[in-house]
């Protein structure tokens, strides 16, 4: 069964028919989903999908665009929150400079605590990093050196991920995951192709960041885990393997991310 690692279907653009939508995945072929959030509303709509849909887990994180709304006191509300059997991961945290490169030193400090709060936990962490490649590879590497000290660690997944080959290795050598959506059926994303060549299979998860970023033939349109298959398949265009190879591997590696065994 396919493993959707990164969604948002608490979203507005799944209202009218989220239900329907969800009941319908495991017929066809999606056996698992982690509701990702992105901001601090969006961990109680996650935990609420949780409890309704049985194959459905969640995470519990502030997206860098959404930092504005965190205090040291909802900060902790969102630790309670994340104790919650069904959350598997904090996340998705990072740094997006694309946006707004005006609240750089708030970023860092806001992905830090949410990387300290995951280490505390022992949560993987989802990872979200746009045009702050080199700030977001100098914060990880800082982590696991520090960690490597301790018996504690710290597991990642690059969320969307749109960088080089050459740093790709950089983060696979750390231990990382790539999470590999839509994007890799454009015919213009040559980096993300080159990277995923050559990544091992046993590196990437496959996501769909619904609504968003729709594969190819889909593109433009609202986007769902129902399209995997089609990031599955580039995958495996890319890579000279069978769909079904990709799909077996990759939901291999999403159970050891999150932990989660059925």
């Amino acid at each position: 069964m396919i493993f959707e690692t990164h969604a948002h279907y608490d979203d507005e653009a799944f209202d009218k028919d989220r239900d329907e939508l969800l009941q319908s995945m495991q017929e066809n072929g999606i056996g698992t989903i982690v509701n990702v959030s992105a901001a601090l509303h969006s961990i109680d709509a996650t935990l609420a999908m949780t409890k309704k849909y049985p194959f459905v887990y969640g995470s519990a994180g502030v997206h860098p665009s959404e930092i504005k709304e965190l205090t040291e006191e909802n900060f902790l509300e969102m630790k309670e929150k994340a104790k919650d059997e069904k959350i598997v991961a904090i996340g998705e945290i990072g740094l997006d400079y694309y946006w707004d490169d005006t609240q750089k030193e708030a970023q860092k400090y806001w992905f830090r605590k949410q990387l300290d709060l995951a280490v505390e936990m022992d949560l993987p962490v989802i990872i979200h990093s746009r045009d702050a490649a080199e700030d977001t590879m100098q914060i990880l590497k800082e982590y696991k050196t520090t960690l490597q000290k301790s018996e504690k660690s710290l597991n990642a997944v690059i969320h969307c991920y749109s960088y080089s080959a050459e740093m790709a290795e950089e983060f696979i050598k750390m231990g990382f995951y790539l999470g590999i959506g839509g994007v890799a059926t454009f015919k213009n994303a040559k980096k993300l192709k080159e990277a995923i060549k050559k990544a091992p299979l046993t590196r990437l998860l496959l996501e769909t960041d619904s609504p968003y970023l729709a594969p190819e033939p889909y593109r433009g349109k609202r986007n769902s885990s129902l399209y995997l298959r089609e990031i599955a398949k580039a995958i495996a265009d890319l890579k000279e393997l069978e769909v079904e190879t990709v799909i077996e591997v990759t939901e291999k590696n999403a159970r050891e991310f999150y932990r989660i065994n059925l």
